[in-house]
């Protein structure tokens, strides 16, 4: 049996795949009741057995390397598809929607993600030596997994199923994920990540503020000030970053937090909008539709069918 054989099968049996109904979960979002197994800290599993529809999230620092199928990300209307033998990397926390682009019965979408901490990558920097300077980074980043990195994602998987040895082990073979993730091929990018005082840093600062304050005035310099640079460093760093402006970063949040809310709550769709700081509910609609494709109205009674809620 191959690396990527083997991987698909560990996937797919800790996931809750095998003779089970799908698990209908991407990105961190629940499709459905079922939800994606943390097997470890930091580790999750997804087994998606048919195609889904695209759902928002706010997406982690992460590393998804998918075994089987395509998993779609886009990322401020630009889409970065995953396929078999292939990984995503997340450098900070981004508004994206996920779909299970390609998956069924007999082949599902296979996917392994571990969260990017910095704490973690931070101390492998100094066995780099020198960061090489590199064209910044925007947004996401997909690769192709060598061997290299398959091997030790495998050896985890491996020990899903001795506890005793997964206690010991896994902090280690995580340390070498993380390794081989540096030294390779999107290697600029995760080293990016760990750099206390590089531009990611600072601006992962901003867009934690902007995560906790979206239904507030914005105002890009005091941002900036948030970030200890200066506005027009900030606006160039935070696109590349981003691929997004502040503003534009703000709304997607809001509108992701308004699905939510539609979602989950009875309230009056334009009391919704206000909530995540629109003070106009044609633009709140506006900006809806044209960011999931539907109304606020339509969609709540979508979602509120999903969910059970009236």
């Amino acid at each position: 049996m191959s690396l990527l054989d083997e991987f698909r099968a560990l996937v797919v049996r800790h996931a809750g795949g095998g003779g089970q109904r799908a698990v209908r979960v991407l990105d961190g979002v629940p499709l459905d009741a079922a939800h994606t197994p943390t097997v470890l800290d930091g580790v999750s599993l997804t087994a998606v057995r048919e195609p889904t529809l695209p759902i928002g999230t706010m997406a982690e620092p992460t590393f998804a390397l998918v075994g089987q199928g395509v998993k779609r990300t886009t990322l401020n209307g630009t889409p970065y598809d995953c396929g078999t033998g292939q990984y995503l990397v997340v450098p900070v926390d981004l508004p994206v929607t996920g779909q299970a682009l390609r998956a069924d019965a007999d082949a599902p979408l296979v996917v392994f993600s571990m969260r990017l901490r910095p704490e973690s990558i931070a101390p492998l920097l100094l066995e780099t030596g020198a960061v090489p300077r590199a064209a910044r980074p925007a947004g996401l980043a997909v690769g192709t997994a060598p061997p290299e990195l398959l091997d030790p994602v495998v050896r985890l998987l491996r020990l899903l199923d001795h506890p005793d040895d997964l206690a010991v082990l896994a902090a280690g073979l995580q340390r070498e994920i993380l390794w081989r993730l540096i030294t390779g091929d999107q290697g600029a990018l995760v080293r990016r990540i760990g750099l206390a005082d590089g531009h990611l840093a600072h601006i992962a600062r901003a867009i934690r503020w902007i995560r906790t304050h979206y239904d507030q005035p914005l105002l890009v310099a005091d941002l900036a000030a948030v970030a200890g640079m200066s506005e027009s460093a900030f606006r160039r760093h935070f696109r590349a970053a981003t691929s997004m402006t502040p503003i534009e970063f703000r709304r997607e949040i809001r509108l992701r937090e308004a699905r939510i809310l539609l979602g989950t709550r009875t309230a009056d769709i334009a009391e919704i909008g206000y909530r995540v700081g629109y003070e106009s509910a044609s633009q709140f609609n506006r900006e809806y539709h044209r960011t999931f494709g539907i109304s606020p109205g339509r969609d709540a009674v979508r979602l509120r069918s999903v969910t059970g809620r009236r």
